[in-house]
């Protein structure tokens, strides 16, 4: 038998006298079995390993990434990815710069201005999420904001890592406001809404899916309640972005490229059907309330995420023109030591040309 067995495809022959007379494959179970374990042993040790550093808590606007773990968006691309969350805007950059994590989530100002302070750091974003962002100021009618103008003679409550507050000079000169009568008070992330909340401060910065839903949570009246989204009163910046680590990018392209599209995927089921993503967050949440988590996604989808320019023009890249502008505007209220154009800060090398489909 020896000699007509043929290894690699389990091939038995016999041999004539001047013939060869082939049969038909013999499979044995046992060998099988065993090929089979190490074909699937192969593919899992296959995977890359991708922690990803969101901003913030595991809230709504989360359940888009979790969704793409769940559905096997990144297993498709033979991805592992590990979520982490965040404590602010700012949280992932230093995080991405430094190599701690490959890829992050974070507000591309914020990024732009630390990119000027440190220009060899190896960090750019490469996927844009909020293409209209959600900093906002939220105050109270009741307690005198209804208007930009109101801020003043008021109490401002502004937690230093937010990424609405790093935009808020803008927001100022574009409004015309006398910061000089403005008293800001720093907050941290947990007292912020509870403080504007029991009316110690008249008005906050923050997120404007998280922090009014937050305060509606803690039992203020919605019709009592201002939203200031800075996009609507002058500010045209970007918002949050997927950034990488531009050196790991650069010898893991297809890493990159595969984990984009499986994000972008996540976030196409989640505009179709927000309800459906949910339970994926609550996965990694069991306290967080699914109604107001669902509610708190369909904001970010409706206002930041699934806008004309992202339905138009496609999810992800950004429009120069804009860019440009915006860069123009954070340098009425920032002195850079040199500033950049758009691809010092941002790269579509990683995207589809005309980005991906939302819908």
């Amino acid at each position: 038998m020896a000699n007509g067995q043929a290894h690699g495809s389990l091939t038995l022959t016999r041999t004539g006298n001047d013939s060869t007379e082939e049969r038909a494959p013999v499979i044995y179970p046992k060998i099988a079995a065993v090929a089979t374990g190490l074909l699937l042993a192969g593919s899992a040790w296959a995977q890359t390993d991708v922690p990803f550093a969101l901003d913030w808590k595991f809230e709504g606007p989360a359940a888009p990434y979790f969704v793409a773990i769940d559905k096997g968006y990144f297993e498709e691309a033979d991805l592992s990815v590990e979520i982490s969350a965040g404590s602010g805007s700012l949280d992932a950059i230093p995080k991405v710069a430094t190599g701690a994590f490959p890829v992050g989530f974070a507000d591309i100002n914020s990024l732009i201005k630390f990119l000027d302070q440190n220009p060899d750091a190896p960090v750019k974003a490469a996927m844009m999420i909020y293409d209209k962002p959600p900093f906002a100021v939220i105050g109270r009618k009741s307690l005198g904001v209804e208007t930009p103008k109101d801020l003043e003679g008021k109490v401002l409550g502004a937690p230093p890592p937010d990424g609405a507050w790093a935009q808020f000079p803008i927001f100022a000169v574009e409004n015309d406001l006398d910061t000089d009568a403005i008293t800001v008070e720093p907050v941290g992330f947990p007292t912020r809404e509870p403080m504007l909340a029991q009316g110690n401060v008249a008005a906050i910065t923050g997120f404007s899916f998280s922090s009014y839903l937050n305060l509606a949570r803690l039992g203020i009246e919605e019709e009592d309640i201002t939203t200031l989204l800075m996009a609507d009163y002058g500010v045209d910046l970007y918002g949050n972005a997927i950034i990488v680590n531009t050196d790991y990018a650069a010898e893991n392209p297809e890493v990159i490229e595969g984990f984009l599209s499986a994000v972008a995927k996540g976030w196409a089921d989640a505009v179709a059907d927000p309800a459906a993503a949910i339970p994926s967050l609550i996965e990694r949440n069991p306290a967080a309330d699914a109604a107001l988590e669902q509610r708190r996604l369909e904001l970010a989808i409706d206002a930041n995420v699934a806008t004309d320019f992202a339905l138009e023009s496609g999810f992800g890249p950004v429009d120069a023109d804009r860019f440009a502008s915006a860069l123009e505007q954070i340098a009425t209220i920032y002195t850079f030591q040199s500033m950049g154009d758009m691809s010092t800060y941002f790269t579509d090398a990683y995207l589809p040309e005309g980005g991906f489909a939302l819908k």
